[in-house]
């Protein structure tokens, strides 16, 4: 069967013990051909070192134009120890937080058990929501009573008052061109004019009187006064 290749912690373990067992500085070149002897091919030498260096289990220098590399079984118990620390220290601060956390919950919980007097409170609490939702329907029935509502559609009325009227002269104005140019039609103008709705009672509309706004409109009215 085809032999596995390594994962990369093992060739970082590999490429630590060059380090461990010689206790000596090396170039890169001389770590691509170490590398092999260990499992580890010289082509990710290079990336396997990096990854050592960023982790500071492998520590390198630049002395004259050559960069060395080295390491110390010290230098990894005191990633270790630095790493552990942190950890210990993200720890404590968890378990303060949470104290802090179940602190909190506890006062939270005060005044909030479960008692007759919470549960009659509650049940009053339920029922002030049903009565302020009906009201709020209510009042939503009585919107067409509603003065600004009211001068609201006053308004709009007149506005639709005036331009049907207006279609009503262009109307006029347009029979009396086909009658003045087209004389000779005067039978089939008047049979289309009724079709359309153009008859002898064909006039302008008018503004019927203002409603009144009715009891309820009367009483919001008086409460404004």
């Amino acid at each position: 069967s085809k032999k596995r290749g390594l994962s990369l912690d093992e060739k970082r373990e590999k490429m630590l013990q060059i380090f461990y067992d010689s206790q000596d500085f090396y170039l890169l070149k001389e770590l691509e051909k170490l590398g092999p002897k260990k499992g580890v091919i010289s082509q990710s030498v290079k990336d396997v070192i990096q990854s050592l260096v960023d982790d500071d289990l492998v520590l390198k220098d630049k002395i004259g134009t050559s960069v060395y590399f080295w390491s110390l079984p010290s230098c990894a118990g005191n990633q270790l120890r630095t790493v552990y620390k942190k950890l210990d220290s993200d720890l404590q601060s968890s378990k303060k937080r949470l104290v802090e956390l179940v602190q909190q919950c506890d006062a939270l919980k005060k005044g909030r058990e479960e008692s007759e007097e919470r549960e009659e409170a509650l049940g009053e609490l339920k029922a002030i929501e049903q009565k302020y939702n009906e009201l709020k329907e209510e009042m939503g029935q009585f919107a067409d009573n509603d003065p600004a509502a009211f001068e609201a559609m006053k308004q709009a009325t007149e506005v639709a008052h005036a331009a049907a009227n207006r279609w009503t002269d262009n109307i006029f104005t347009l029979r009396q061109w086909c009658s003045n140019n087209f004389p000779q039609a005067k039978e089939q103008l008047e049979h289309m004019y009724n079709e359309v709705g153009i008859t002898d009672d064909f006039d302008y509309l008018e503004l019927p009187a203002v409603v009144p706004l009715g009891p309820v409109g009367d009483q919001l009215l008086e409460g404004d006064s």
